[in-house]
């Protein structure tokens, strides 16, 4: 039997909706998606994850995570129905060049979904993702954005390149180098979260399987927000120093071991505080020319970006509410 490949990933970005996307095209019938949703193979060259990219808090850990054996790769897709369209979803293809030009050599008609979000409302969930799992150390949104271009200089994960993940414009513009236009799909958070059923249409009919199948399920990729507290700063500390030292462990073992920790800081989640102006319009400011490029490339309008408040979560604002947890 020949090695079965994906026909299309999910490349970007995170904290966009790829995980609730991956879980709601698991329900339709003629798509076959990889148990491990973030397998990350096209980020490595056919060797180990670089140990230049484990330096920020709990790299190490989540690199020990990669699937970079292509005989393990491919064993996520044995189980396949015969006539499937297969996919798995990393949403740091978009962001990682390399990747790009990988997919393309291995699959030259792989099809690729990009979903973007409001960039600062993506930083802003990305920040406090780590924040509620007690690898963030700056407890100003604002002070992690400065730290940025020391922490990729100092070779943390793109995970915590906050800013730059929210460059999408210049992440589309090189993907459209290795991959034709009409291969690619580009959706919103907001759709995502306000248009599910049409949304999940789309996707399939973009996939050549039949539309009004697929379903939304509820999110698992939600995190708290936890205040900045001196219980939660003794918390994450720990958290912090066991990741440290435990660098060498599998990360199951980690993992197991501090999810009591990590209980205990989401146990002080809290209201998530409206993101001030001022902080909004700075992480928005260099920002711009990067939208008014994906602007030129897409021909739409991304106006709703570029004022002073987010959109959050949609759902929740709909709702009336201000949003407490942010996917």
């Amino acid at each position: 039997m020949p090695a079965q490949l994906p026909h299309f990933v999910i490349a970007g970005a995170p904290k966009a909706g790829t995980t609730a996307l991956h879980a709601a095209l698991t329900t339709h019938p003629q798509l076959y998606l990889s148990g491990v949703k973030e397998p990350k193979y096209y980020l490595t060259d056919g060797g180990p994850p670089p140990r230049h990219r484990q330096r920020g808090p709990g790299d190490a850990h989540s690199a020990q995570e990669w699937i970079w054996r292509r005989p393990e790769y491919l064993r996520l897709f044995d189980a396949a129905p015969e006539g499937t369209v297969r996919g798995e979803s990393t949403p740091f293809y978009l962001y990682d060049r390399d990747a790009h030009a990988r997919l393309v050599a291995d699959v030259p008609d792989i099809k690729v979904i990009v979903v973007v979000r409001d960039p600062v409302d993506r930083a802003y969930s990305n920040w406090a993702h780590l924040r509620a799992d007690g690898l963030e150390p700056e407890a100003d949104f604002a002070a992690a954005l400065r730290a940025e271009e020391q922490r990729i200089e100092d070779g943390w994960a793109p995970f915590w390149h906050y800013r730059g993940l929210g460059r999408y414009g210049e992440q589309l513009r090189d993907l459209y180098r290795h991959v034709p236009r009409n291969s690619v799909l580009l959706l919103r958070y907001r759709q995502l979260v306000d248009t599910p059923r049409e949304t999940l249409d789309r996707v399939s009919d973009f996939l050549g399987v039949a539309t009004g199948l697929a379903h939304a399920v509820a999110p698992e990729n939600v995190k708290p927000f936890v205040a900045d507290t001196i219980r939660y700063r003794m918390l994450s500390r720990a958290v912090r120093v066991g990741a440290a030292l435990g660098a060498s462990v599998p990360p199951q073992v980690w993992r197991q071991a501090c999810r009591p920790l990590v209980a205990a800081l989401h146990a002080g989640r809290t209201r998530r505080p409206p993101l001030p102006v001022e902080v909004r319009r700075a992480a928005l400011a260099p920002l711009l020319p990067d939208i008014a490029l994906l602007e030129e490339l897409t021909g739409e309008s991304f106006a709703d970006w570029k004022g002073d408040t987010g959109r959050g979560d949609f759902r929740s604002r709909q709702a009336g509410r201000t949003p407490t947890t942010d996917r």
